[in-house]
């Protein structure tokens, strides 16, 4: 799956850049919304990226149906290759046929075949302009057996056999995985909450009692220790991102087995966590 830059993804950068300009703005100028100078930076960087995960998701969305109208696809042919028609008249004759999102590719595929092209070279094309795993191995297979000099009816029934099975794995991982990752993302918001009471609760009180021990030290003539503060705020910020940067890999591989899905989870559980603490403690 690949995405090229669009104008679009300019527009929504800018709005970015004028709302973070404003966030700066509302810190000096704006008191009430001093408090949520963070949070409002946070989703500006968002909106930034917004039209980008906006894409991927159609792409991914138009992706699955080109899978479900390839299978159709190859239904449609094998019916005329049972018939007695060779594969590239077969495909001249199914490729007037609506197959949705896949139907620019058929028609493109017939083109070429009408154009005197080779059919494999032809299939070849088709797969790379689809950019589908599920139809490059498909071709593939194809090709192969039909270089081997196998019955071809017989080997198009087979890849339509085995896009169905790989759909079916695909769905039953999903629907195993789904109460795996409601658990992931609800135990990662029981940590972020668990983090924000430590913070906002405990410490505050854990640093008055080291105070008052300080001050009745000094009283007493007993120097102190050293005196530097650690800013325990920032380090909690960055473990939670960490947190939950590597929860949403692990989320991720196991609903749809790819790292690149894994990123947007971790992308997601960052984003809700810096919301979460900006907007509940004013800051980081």
């Amino acid at each position: 799956m690949e995405l090229k830059f669009k104008k679009i993804y300019i527009v929504w950068i800018v709005l970015a850049v004028l709302i973070i300009i404003f966030d700066i703005y509302a810190y000096y100028k704006i008191e009430i919304l001093k408090r949520f100078v963070w949070a409002i930076l946070v989703l500006a960087i968002n909106i930034a990226w917004a039209h980008f995960w906006i894409d991927f998701f159609q792409e991914g969305k138009r992706q699955k149906e080109i899978e479900l109208k390839f299978l159709e696809f190859i239904r449609n042919l094998v019916e005329n290759v049972k018939s007695g028609t060779s594969i590239p008249k077969g495909i001249l004759q199914v490729a007037d046929k609506d197959y949705g999102a896949l139907s620019q590719y058929i028609k493109k595929l017939a083109y070429q075949i009408e154009w005197g092209i080779p059919m494999h070279n032809a299939l070849l094309i088709f797969s790379e302009d689809t950019d589908n795993p599920v139809i490059k191995r498909s071709i593939a297979i194809m090709i192969e057996a039909d270089q081997s000099g196998g019955n071809i009816a017989d080997i198009l029934q087979s890849v339509s056999s085995s896009v169905i099975n790989i759909k079916k794995m695909k769905e039953e991982r999903k629907s195993s995985v789904s109460s795996q990752i409601v658990q992931g993302y609800i135990v990662f918001v029981i940590f972020i909450i668990v983090m924000l009471v430590l913070q906002i609760m405990l410490f505050p009180k854990l640093g008055g009692i080291t105070s008052e021990l300080s001050s009745s030290a000094n009283v007493l003539g007993i120097k102190s220790g050293s005196q530097d503060k650690v800013n325990l705020d920032a380090i909690f910020f960055a473990l939670i991102l960490i947190q939950g940067f590597f929860d949403g890999l692990v989320i991720g591989k196991f609903s749809e087995g790819s790292i690149k899905h894994g990123i947007i989870h971790s992308l997601i559980l960052m984003t809700m966590s810096a919301l979460i603490i900006t907007t509940v403690k004013g800051g980081i």
